[in-house]
């Protein structure tokens, strides 16, 4: 198991774990996992906004691009 962890952690790629032939479960690197929950965050703020946008509420565009720089000095 420890090599399996290992190839993971060095490759960044996900290692999928059968039973029965059948994918279970996957075995990422927890800097590919962070990465991946992060970039979910800016997608569900996107959803938020086209939601917002539709809905007539929402805020400036220059208010949501300084919110964009400050997250993303965040993640540097």
């Amino acid at each position: 198991m420890a090599g399996v962890i290992k190839k993971t952690r060095m490759s960044e790629e996900p290692v999928f774990i059968t039973q029965r032939s059948r994918a279970t479960a996957v075995l990422v690197s927890t800097r590919s996992y962070e990465k991946t929950q992060y970039e979910l965050g800016l997608l569900r703020a996107i959803a938020k906004g086209e939601a917002e946008a539709s809905a007539g509420t929402g805020q400036d565009l220059h208010t949501v691009f300084d919110k964009i720089d400050k997250l993303l000095a965040e993640s540097e």
